[in-house]
C-alpha cells in the first residue's frame, strides 16, 4: 500500500478545528493565509501521498478563501508548482494579472514562488464540502522553461477531455485507491503523473515545449488506458488503437517497439491475463470458460482454447480446474487446523 499521512480536524472539538487547519496550511510546502465563514466548526480532512517527484494533497472542507502573499513566500519559498483538481464546487483563481472562475471538473495551475489568490466554495455550503486534489511539483522536475509556461499561471484547464481527463483519472484513482499499489510503485507512478501534467501543460503551448520522450511516454500511458477499456471490444486491434489516437499504424508499431513488444501481443496479452485471473475467481464460478473468454475479446471458442494454451501450456479449462483443486486443498487444509488455546 502506498504511504499516506492524513489529518483530520473531526477528531476535534468544533471550537479547535479552524486552528488545527491553519497549522496544517502553516506547515505545508507553499503556506497561504486562510479564512472561512466556518471557522466556528471547521470539519476537514487532508491526505497526503508521496510520489517520488511529485506529491498529491487531497482535501475536503469547508467553503474558504486563501491568499498566498510576498511575506509567505520570502518565508517559505520551496520552488513549486501547484495544479489544483477540482472535484466538486466552484471557485476562482488569480495570478500576475490572469483570474480564472474555475468549476468541478477543472484544473487550475499555479507558480507557487509568485503570489497568488484562490477561493474555493462548496455549492450548497450548509450540506456538503469542497473537494479537490493538489498535485506539487518542484520547478527543476518539471521540464519546461518557466517563462514559456507562465501564460498558464491561474488558468482554467480542462481534466474533461483529451489528456487533461487522462491526468483528472490518475489522480482520483491514486488517491481514492492507494491500497492497490504497493510502496514500490510510488515513484513509477510519481514519473507517470508528471509525465501526463507535463504533456497536459505543453498542449496548451507550443508542442517544442514538451520533450520528445516525454511525449512519447504519455501516448503511450494514452494507449495503455484506452486497451484496458476496450479489451472486451472484439473490434480492438492495431488498426482501431491508431485510428482512436489519430496517428498511423506506423507510428503505433514504433511506440510499441520502444516497449519490446507489438501492439497486437500486447492486447493479446492483456485480454489473456484478465482470463487467467477470472477463471479462478470463486466469484466468476458460475460463468462458463467461453463466456469468460468472450467477456475478454476471445468470442471463438477454439481459438480461445489455442491461444491460451500456447501463453500458458495448458487450457482454459485446466487452468480453472488445476485452480478449483487449489482452492479446495487449501480450504480443507484450513479446517483440519486446530484453534489455539488463548494466552
Amino acid at each position: 500500500m502506498l504511504p499516506q499521512d492524513t489529518v483530520d480536524t473531526s477528531v476535534l472539538p468544533p471550537g479547535e478545528r479552524f486552528g488545527m487547519w491553519l497549522d496544517l496550511i502553516a506547515r505545508t510546502s507553499a503556506p497561504m493565509r486562510i479564512w472561512s465563514a466556518h471557522a466556528h466548526d471547521f470539519s476537514a480532512r487532508a491526505a497526503f501521498l508521496d510520489l517520488g517527484p511529485i506529491q498529491l494533497i487531497k482535501y475536503r472542507q469547508p467553503s474558504l478563501d486563501a491568499v498566498r502573499t510576498p511575506k509567505l513566500i520570502r518565508q517559505s519559498d520551496t520552488e513549486l508548482y501547484m495544479l489544483a483538481l477540482t472535484n466538486n464546487g466552484v471557485g476562482t483563481a488569480s495570478q500576475d494579472g490572469n483570474h480564472s472562475e474555475i468549476s468541478a471538473g477543472d484544473f487550475t495551475f499555479y507558480n507557487g514562488s509568485r503570489p497568488h489568490e484562490l477561493a474555493h466554495h462548496a455549492t450548497e455550503p450548509e450540506r456538503e464540502l469542497a473537494n479537490s486534489i493538489v498535485t506539487m511539483i518542484p520547478h527543476a522536475v518539471l521540464p519546461m522553461p518557466m517563462h514559456r509556461i507562465a501564460p498558464l499561471y491561474s488558468g482554467r484547464l480542462s481534466g474533461r477531455t483529451g489528456v487533461g481527463a487522462l491526468v483528472a483519472q490518475f489522480l482520483l484513482q491514486v488517491t481514492a485507491h492507494p491500497e492497490q499499489y504497493d510502496a514500490a510503485d510510488a515513484s513509477r507512478l510519481g514519473a507517470v503523473g508528471l509525465d501526463l501534467v507535463t504533456t497536459m501543460l505543453g498542449r496548451h503551448l507550443a508542442e517544442d515545449v514538451v520533450p520528445t520522450e516525454v511525449r512519447r511516454r504519455t501516448l503511450f500511458a494514452q494507449v495503455q488506458a484506452y486497451n484496458y477499456g476496450h479489451l472486451g471490444d472484439t473490434t480492438l486491434s492495431p488498426q482501431a488503437v491508431a485510428d482512436a489516437h489519430h496517428i498511423s499504424v506506423r507510428s503505433l508499431h514504433r511506440l510499441f517497439a520502444a516497449e519490446d513488444a507489438t501492439a497486437a501481443s500486447y492486447i493479446r496479452q492483456l485480454r489473456l491475463s484478465r482470463c487467467w485471473r477470472d477463471l479462478t475467481d470463486p466469484a466468476l464460478r458460475n460463468q462458463t470458460v467461453h463466456a469468460i473468454g468472450a467477456r475478454w475479446g476471445f468470442p471463438d471458442r477454439a481459438h480461445f482454447s489455442r491461444v491460451f494454451r500456447a501463453a500458458y501450456g495448458l487450457s482454459p479449462r485446466e487452468h480453472r480446474d488445476a485452480g478449483s483443486h487449489l482452492a479446495r486443498n487449501v480450504n480443507s487444509a484450513a479446517s483440519t487446523v486446530k484453534p489455539q488455546p488463548a494466552d
